[in-house]
């Protein structure tokens, strides 16, 4: 199960979450900025025309912590915890 940042074009429309690495590689370039930290989200530098791919956002409310899972389209999902 891989964790995935929430990526935020400069006019703040959502983009394609990326891997961790590929986001931290973005910052050291200088192509992005953290946005907020939790959730962490990074946003761009650039314009990017790029259409995100549809998901669907799951809730599961524990008693202790609540999970957020992102669906894509074949059914898979990464797992978010907060």
């Amino acid at each position: 199960m891989s964790n995935l940042v929430f990526v935020l074009d400069t006019n703040r429309h959502p983009l394609n979450p990326c891997t961790s690495g590929v986001a931290r590689g973005l910052l050291k370039a200088g192509k992005a900025k953290v946005f907020r930290r939790f959730p962490f989200i990074i946003i761009l530098n650039k314009v990017v025309d790029d259409t995100p791919k549809p998901v669907r956002l799951k809730l599961d409310p524990g008693s202790k912590v609540t999970g957020l899972a992102l669906l894509q389209n074949n059914g898979q999902f990464q797992h978010f915890n907060s």
